[in-house]
């Protein structure tokens, strides 16, 4: 495991494999060590807007699926308030949802309207949310053919307690799964219902940045990068492996503290 650089930015080259059906292969992961979720937020503000801004550079849209939780939530009031942003070609998904209705307070969809999506010109029909009102596998079906099979730009992922990420918990068969871009899922606690991308449209995705925070996360982000290095990932979090793209966390000084 390498040790905080004192610029805070520490770079791991992920072992060599060979390929498997996604043609995953050697990668780099970039690990970003703040002093607080405040500069974690800014930070990762700042990578996200420079990595759009390449993408229009060269296409016509930039396609981003955003995460629930609190450290994202600080994100998306930054990103908010930032200027010059040209809405009008992002395309916003959702990593996961609870399957409850978009007003719940459970709801992601709700969470990212409060912080971000009302406060933005961001037209409508930019904004594609997991329809978590319905049963889980006609909404995963019909999120699936909204989703299609162009990569995402970029996946916004935090990390639970248990290594979960999305809705991907362990132990389950949803973890096996490559065909499928979006799944029905359970979690371990309520809401249990869920919707979630799949590892598929994980590992597809040109960037996937985690935003991680606080002193309970710390031993969880210090096996996942064991888990990594040793090429035996069984957490959620440790299994996702941008096949063609960058892969970095954003952690503040309390979850790298097993480091």
């Amino acid at each position: 495991m390498c040790a905080i650089s004192p610029e805070r930015l520490c770079t791991l080259y992920l072992p060599a494999r060979a390929c498997d059906s996604w043609g995953l292969m050697s990668a780099a992961l970039r690990m970003r060590v703040l002093s607080n979720p405040a500069e974690v937020a800014a930070l990762a503000l700042e990578s996200v807007l420079a990595l759009a801004d390449r993408v229009l550079a060269e296409k016509n849209e930039f396609r981003i699926a955003l995460a629930g939780g609190n450290t994202p939530r600080l994100l998306y009031e930054r990103l908010s308030g930032a200027a010059d942003i040209p809405w009008q070609r992002w395309q916003v998904y959702f990593g996961d949802e609870r399957c409850v209705p978009p007003d719940d307070a459970a709801s992601n969809f709700r969470m990212a309207s409060v912080a971000l999506l009302s406060r933005v010109p961001l037209p409508a029909s930019n904004v594609h949310r997991i329809h978590g009102e319905l049963e889980p596998e006609l909404a995963a079906e019909r999120y699936e053919k909204e989703l299609g099979d162009r990569p995402l730009d970029l996946v916004l992922l935090g990390m639970g307690d248990d290594g979960h990420t999305a809705s991907l918990f362990p132990g389950r068969p949803e973890l096996t799964e490559r065909t499928r871009r979006v799944l029905p899922a359970l979690a371990p606690v309520p809401p249990e219902r869920r919707v979630t991308l799949g590892f598929r449209a994980l590992d597809e995705a040109c960037a996937v940045f985690f935003l991680v925070t606080g002193a309970s996360k710390a031993p969880l982000v210090a096996r996942v990068l064991s888990e990594i290095k040793a090429q035996n990932p069984s957490l959620p979090a440790a299994r996702v492996r941008p096949k063609n793209g960058d892969l970095e966390w954003y952690l503040d000084e309390a979850a790298a503290t097993a480091l």
